[in-house]
């Protein structure tokens, strides 16, 4: 049973003591560490925070670079090709051109050739006939 004399004041006032005491050498340290400990992860968090900001700027400037120099390279080379056409356009032009005057030059060679040979046939059709003739009758004429 819980008797009352001049302990309990001893007691209470030994408790008193330990809890000052527990207070100086033990939380007070603890509670500095851990409020160190909550500085130091909130400055973490912000810095995590600031390289998530700084990463999701710099992919936006990337993807914003990427679609200029797709623009760019799209404008490029639609201007290569369109001039590309043109200079085949330009080449296929010519080389029909040529090719259209030498047919005309081999037309008239074949015309000369033709109206030459006709001529000479002309000259050799009286000798052919009489041929012709000897041969179907079966004798000179």
């Amino acid at each position: 049973m819980i008797t009352i004399d001049l302990t309990m004041p001893i007691q209470i006032v030994n408790i008193i003591f330990l809890i000052v005491l527990m207070n100086i050498v033990l939380y007070r340290p603890i509670r500095s560490i851990l409020a160190e400990r909550e500085k130091k992860i909130s400055g973490l968090g912000r810095d995590i925070e600031g390289f998530k900001n700084n990463g999701k700027l710099r992919l936006e400037e990337f993807d914003s670079k990427i679609t200029e120099a797709r623009i760019s390279a799209k404008a490029k080379f639609d201007g290569a090709r369109s001039t590309a056409q043109v200079d085949g356009a330009d080449k296929i032009a010519a080389i029909r051109k040529e090719v259209e005057a030498d047919k005309a030059e081999k037309f008239s060679q074949i015309e000369t050739q033709f109206a030459a040979a006709g001529a000479e046939l002309k000259g050799q059709i009286e000798g052919f006939a009489q041929e012709m003739a000897s041969k179907v009758l079966g004798r000179a004429l």
